[in-house]
């Protein structure tokens, strides 16, 4: 059982706890997923079956679509709604649309962030969610992320009983994005305590939410075995050049040999390629760093064995 399957992973598990169902489930060890999901959100989770977990990382690394909610007025430990309230700040005056609008503008493009304290980030060795609950607080990484597009999805609502405004978003975003934080600095520029309210993921290395299977949809298919919810590896590794080989240049990679970039005039150098034979992607090859003349193997998929 080798592909990429779609999954939905519901709110109140973690990416880990779906990825040990899924063992029992499909009755196999090799299963990964493309993306940690904290608990308290939902959406779409890829996992890598099979051969599928050697292309985990290229995944992860893809860019992401998420559709959630800003809320003004108070922030939390977590920078979402299942942490402690840190500071609030009544919001007396809701903000108008040019101005949210021009806010969230001014996110998009490369930015910086610091990483929230409920984290997976090491320092030190140790993971950030774990100093803090210990209470300790530590200095953080600044990271840089990709925000391709950020804007408003919904009109501002006023919260008359707790002196919030909320409003609803989309953001599409590259891979180490916190969307916590995203919220969170948007509060900030408009000058109030923030946090995110709401979190759904609906797009991850190119599946959406109508692709998608829930755990007990695919356990309903292994019963009737109906193998029909893997996505071929294939499918979702379209984000590097492609060749495809003759059968002597294939005789070449299945060894794990290097092949001439001459023979491919038409690469775009230093960026990783897809090496494909009879329609099926084999390896995956990138600039030799020593030898400028070659490309050299960096994942074997298949090796015809």
């Amino acid at each position: 059982m080798d592909g990429i399957l779609p999954l939905w992973k519901e709110r109140g598990m973690t990416s880990h706890d779906c990825v040990f169902k899924l063992r029992k489930i499909l009755k196999t060890k090799k299963v990964g997923h493309g993306g940690t999901l904290d608990p308290d959100v939902d959406g779409v989770l890829p996992i890598c079956i099979g051969k599928g977990t050697k292309v985990i990382e290229y995944i992860q690394d893809s860019g992401k679509t998420y559709i959630g909610e800003i809320t003004l007025g108070y922030s939390t430990t977590t920078e979402d709604v299942s942490g402690e309230t840190v500071e609030v700040k009544e919001v007396t005056e809701v903000p108008t649309l040019a101005e949210i609008d021009q806010v969230m503008k001014s996110m998009e493009g490369t930015i910086t962030q610091i990483p929230p304290m409920y984290s997976a980030v090491k320092v030190n060795g140790k993971r950030l969610y774990e100093y803090a609950r210990e209470g300790l607080e530590v200095e953080r990484p600044v990271r840089t992320a990709e925000i391709e597009y950020f804007k408003r999805t919904s009109e501002p609502v006023f919260n008359e009983g707790n002196k919030t405004v909320s409003w609803r978003f989309e953001v599409g975003c590259g891979k180490g994005t916190y969307v916590r934080t995203l919220a969170v600095d948007t509060g900030a520029k408009m000058g109030y305590p923030a946090h995110m309210s709401d979190l759904t993921r609906i797009g991850s290395g190119g599946f959406v939410a109508g692709n998608c299977l829930t755990l007990d949809q695919v356990a309903a298919k292994m019963t009737a075995e109906e193998l029909d919810f893997l996505a071929p590896i294939e499918q979702v590794m379209t984000m590097f050049q492609r060749i495809d080989l003759t059968d002597s240049q294939y005789a070449i990679v299945k060894n794990g040999g290097f092949l001439e970039l001459a023979a491919f005039p038409e690469l775009i150098h230093d960026q990783l390629v897809s090496v494909y034979y009879k329609e099926l992607l084999v390896s995956i090859y990138g600039q030799h760093p020593h030898k400028e003349a070659f490309l050299k193997p960096i994942k074997v998929l298949r090796n015809g064995q």
